[in-house]
C-alpha cells in the first residue's frame, strides 16, 4: 500500500493554489496505482507534467480559432491535394507552405483561381494549422476596408488602433482580395496601411483573389502608383494557382 498519504494531500492542495488542476488530477490517479512506488521520478514529473500541456496547449489552439474567426471551419491541409476536381501549381506548393516556414519568415502567400476552386479552403487550412504556433486574423477584405474607412472618417485615433492590432497579428488572411471595385480614398489608403505596415515588420498575408494582378488597378481607381505598390509587397514571396477541373 502506499504511503505519503499526508504529502500527497499537500502537494494536490499547491497544485490547485497554482491553478494545476489537470497535474493534480494525473498524480491522484497515478498515486493510486499499484506500479506508483517503482515509477521513476523523472517519469512522474512527465507524466503529470504532460496532463496539465496537454490542456493548456489545446485551450490556447481552441482561443487562438475562435479569435482568428476559424472556430468550426472544417478544413483541412490533407485534403489539400491535387485530385479530378482541381490541380495546385506549382507542383508540391502545399507541401511546402504546410511547414508554415513561410510565416517564421514573414513571407506573403497568394492564392489564385476562380470562383469555388478552394481558394477559401486551402487558405483556412493553413490558417488553422497556423493557430497552433501564432495569432492569426481571417477577414474578408472588402468589409475589413469599409469597416477601417468608416473609422477613419469619425475617429482618427480609434482607426490607429484598429490597424495596429491587425498588425500584430503573425498571419493574416485577406479573403475575396479586390473582388469589386475599391471607390472610396479611405478604403484604399485603409488597405494600403495595414498592407504596408505588415510588410515594414515582416508579417505573413494570405491573400485570396479570383483576379490577377494585372486586373488590380482597374479595382483600385485605376490606380496604378497603389495597385503597384500593393503587388510588389503582397506577390514577391510564395504565389498558388488553383486550377478547377470540369468534371464529366
Amino acid at each position: 500500500m502506499n504511503t505519503g498519504t499526508k504529502e500527497l494531500k499537500s502537494i494536490l492542495e499547491e497544485l490547485d493554489e497554482l491553478k494545476l488542476p489537470h497535474m493534480a488530477a494525473e498524480l491522484e490517479t497515478l498515486y493510486k496505482q499499484p506500479a506508483f512506488v517503482n515509477t521513476g521520478r523523472l517519469e512522474l514529473i512527465s507524466a503529470i507534467i504532460h496532463a496539465e500541456y496537454i490542456v493548456t496547449v489545446t485551450n490556447r489552439y481552441t482561443s487562438r480559432l475562435k479569435k482568428a474567426k476559424l472556430k468550426g471551419s472544417d478544413s483541412c491541409l490533407d485534403q489539400c491535394v491535387d485530385s479530378k476536381e482541381r490541380q495546385y501549381q506549382p507542383m508540391d506548393i502545399v507541401q511546402t507552405l504546410s511547414s508554415l516556414d513561410f510565416v517564421r519568415n514573414g513571407m506573403n502567400l497568394c492564392i489564385f483561381g476562380a470562383s469555388d476552386s478552394g481558394k477559401t479552403y486551402l487558405a483556412r487550412a493553413l490558417g488553422a494549422e497556423a493557430c497552433r504556433e501564432y495569432r492569426v486574423g481571417y477577414y474578408h477584405c472588402e468589409e475589413l476596408v469599409s469597416e477601417l474607412a468608416a473609422i477613419r472618417k469619425v475617429d482618427f485615433k480609434q482607426y490607429q488602433k484598429k490597424v495596429r492590432a491587425i498588425i500584430s497579428l503573425d498571419v493574416v488572411i485577406l479573403d475575396d482580395f479586390l473582388l469589386h471595385p475599391i471607390t472610396e480614398d479611405d478604403e484604399v489608403k485603409a488597405l494600403y496601411d495595414v498592407l504596408e505596415k505588415r510588410n515594414e515588420l515582416s508579417r505573413s498575408c494570405i491573400i485570396c483573389s479570383q483576379r490577377e494582378p494585372k486586373a488590380w488597378p482597374s479595382m483600385l481607381m485605376e490606380d496604378e502608383v497603389s495597385s503597384n505598390s500593393l503587388l510588389k509587397r503582397v506577390t514577391k514571396h510564395y504565389i498558388v494557382m488553383i486550377e478547377r477541373k470540369v468534371v464529366d
